[in-house]
């Protein structure tokens, strides 16, 4: 029998008629940390599709785990797609499927440029988050891009979920902060106007005393852990541990 770490069920409202419940169970497995959910969060959620997302919610097979034992390793690798799930069975992924391109309705499309990679914070409105910093992809699946407050409530702690390589994600607030900053200047021709933080690339990772690292970490208690925070990058993009076989890289 598998011992149950935590069990949720909630109401959450996706729509103003339709309901449907949370359902997420986290168990230890051999040397792993699991998670069997429907991808459904405990909290309400913005009206979808909307006009920035034509995507409705629906509830998914989610069965991911983490290594248990996680180990720092000396390089970080770069992740797009889920890069971690929250302690209630929703998943963290903060990159997305727009790149800069001039003939796009919205100045960005799936086929655009690859070296400038739309930032979701960097463009409102576009593509429909809701009060959770969620919205919803083209399969159905709810997920994060930055913070909902309320897993804090969820987990009773500033643990708020578990990324790909197993450690554990906290949210602070300004307790932590970024070492990311805007680039100064104009970007490179090809590209108009000054970096303002539309794209990824418009960031830099500058680093100093105090601050978190490239894929937004640092120790908590003596123990390294991956931080959401409130600036760039938000989420991180990178992850210093072996990432689970679980966490492919997917549409978003």
């Amino acid at each position: 029998m598998k011992p149950i770490f935590y069990t949720f069920t909630a109401l959450l409202s996706l729509s103003v008629v339709a309901y449907a419940a949370n359902s997420v169970s986290i168990y230890k497995k051999d040397d792993q940390r699991c998670f069997d959910a429907n991808g459904l969060p405990d909290h309400a959620t913005g009206t979808f599709p909307n006009r920035g997302n034509p995507n409705a919610i629906s509830a998914q097979k989610v069965n991911m785990c983490v290594p248990l034992n996680p180990k720092k390793q000396v390089t970080s690798k770069k992740v797009r797609g889920t890069i971690g799930i929250a302690v209630n069975g929703v998943q963290f992924r903060p990159t997305t499927a727009g790149f800069y391109d001039p003939k796009g309705r919205r100045g960005h499309s799936r086929n655009g440029d690859k070296n400038w990679s739309l930032d979701i914070f960097g463009a409102p409105g576009n593509l429909g988050l809701d009060f959770n910093n969620g919205h919803v992809g083209r399969g159905g699946l709810y997920h994060y891009h930055g913070i909902a407050k309320s897993l804090t409530k969820t987990s009773g702690s500033t643990l708020i979920g578990y990324a790909g390589d197993g450690f554990e994600m906290h949210y602070v607030g300004e307790k932590v902060t970024s070492g990311y900053q805007l680039k100064q200047g104009v970007r490179p021709s090809g590209l108009s106007g000054r970096y303002d933080g539309t794209y990824n690339e418009d960031y830099t990772y500058v680093g100093g005393k105090g601050k978190l690292d490239q894929c937004n970490g640092g120790l908590l208690n003596g123990k390294y852990a991956y931080f959401v925070t409130e600036s760039y990058p938000f989420i991180g993009r990178c992850l210093w541990g072996d990432i689970s076989k679980d966490f492919a890289n997917g549409e978003h």
